[in-house]
């Protein structure tokens, strides 16, 4: 049972997903909300991921109580999505948008903590548990698809909200390691927050978050640029949730051959040549085939991430480590990519949008990547 539990809570969780995000801004302009304020929802939001989730995942490491806490910010984002779509109002709308996102931020860490955790020793089948997103957000996506198509987009917010709750039950099932001295964790921290090499790993995991932000909040807008039906948008999800499949299904082997740097600059890498095949786009056909590349790119990515965080965290600080990496992917980065991202469609359109993140990303990569030589060669950053 140490994948099944898991395995399920990610099937639950991004299948919740499925139903909200490849919607969000679309409900924003639905509301009449200008570029500039969505730019500020999808990017000031994320901010507060990256300030909540390590506040959160640091004092659940502390007080070792990860169960009651990751229970309680579950349930708690439970309540608010299910609130959301009755409001309207500018302001209100960004508060319950905050309220959300400190709810949700450590919510993957502490699963992804839990799930390394539970593995044990066959830590490297990650990637395995982790098609359970996949196909939770593969499957949920076109039913999100045809569910909005007949009742509208403020219906998606509570099927969102019920399968986060079956995610919720779910998650009482999963453990989250035994009690360790901590008393020198601060210290450790600090270390490692000054290590070249785990800086410059946060610095290729913001090119994602941006990356992220950039074809999760704005596809669906830019495939309705391109004459799109919302089953198509769906369908577009589920092409790319079907090559995200056999890239997982051998997730260890990639970890074994390419090592986990390897294999995140390779994803980041594929990102950015994704991300330059939408600017390109002429109609939304493009858009589908350029999918076939997303099983290299975030889930790919996170999994890379994940192990590389677990094997540098310190002893008994995993919690916190993966709350680093999800805060600068999920928080510092996807903020980036709201910000810039929301007025570049009102000014520019989706496909400068596209094009802008594309060069930026796999600028970015080249950089990382020449900076990596300069420095000496990679070893554990913290003893374990």
């Amino acid at each position: 049972m140490n994948k099944v539990w898991p395995f399920a809570f990610n099937f639950f969780l991004y299948a919740g997903i499925a139903f909200v995000a490849p919607f969000i801004v679309l409900y924003y302009q639905e509301l009449g909300f200008t570029g500039t304020q969505i730019g500020l929802l999808t990017g000031i939001t994320p901010l507060v991921t990256f300030f909540s989730a390590t506040l959160w995942t640091g004092f659940a490491d502390r007080i070792r109580r990860h169960r009651l806490l990751m229970s309680i910010a579950l349930f708690g984002g439970v309540v608010v999505i299910f609130i959301f779509p009755l409001l309207k109002v500018f302001a209100p709308v960004l508060l319950i948008a905050i309220l959300f996102n400190v709810f949700w931020a450590p919510v993957t860490p502490f699963a992804d903590s839990a799930t390394m955790n539970m593995l044990a020793d066959e830590r490297e089948m990650y990637s395995r548990v982790r098609l359970g997103s996949t196909l939770g957000f593969g499957l949920a996506a076109p039913i999100a698809g045809a569910f909005v198509q007949g009742y509208g987009l403020k219906a998606a917010f509570w099927g969102c909200s019920f399968l986060f709750f079956l995610g919720f039950l779910v998650s009482q099932k999963l453990t989250h390691g035994r009690l360790q001295d901590t008393s020198q964790a601060g210290g450790q921290i600090r270390t490692l927050m000054k290590n070249p090499h785990w800086l410059l790993f946060l610095v290729i995991a913001f090119a994602g978050g941006a990356a992220m932000a950039a074809y999760n909040n704005y596809l669906f807008p830019y495939m309705k640029e391109l004459g799109a039906s919302e089953s198509t948008m769906g369908l577009a999800l589920t092409i790319g949730m079907i090559f995200e499949i056999p890239l997982l299904f051998f997730g260890n082997q990639l970890i074994k051959r390419l090592k986990p740097y390897g294999l995140l600059m390779l994803s980041i890498a594929a990102t950015g040549l994704r991300l330059l095949l939408f600017a390109a786009a002429q109609n939304p056909t493009v858009i589908l085939t350029a999918q076939i590349l997303n099983g290299m790119t975030f889930a790919t990515m996170w999994v890379a991430g994940v192990s590389y965080a677990e094997e540098n965290a310190p002893e008994g600080m995993s919690a916190t480590a993966q709350g680093i990496f999800s805060a600068t992917v999920l928080g510092f980065g996807t903020a980036a990519g709201g910000f810039i991202g929301g007025p570049l469609l009102e000014n520019a359109g989706g496909r400068s949008l596209y094009l802008f993140f594309g060069i930026a990303v796999l600028s970015i990569t080249a950089i990382a990547a020449l900076v990596q030589r300069r420095l000496p060669a990679d070893q554990e950053l913290v003893k374990r």
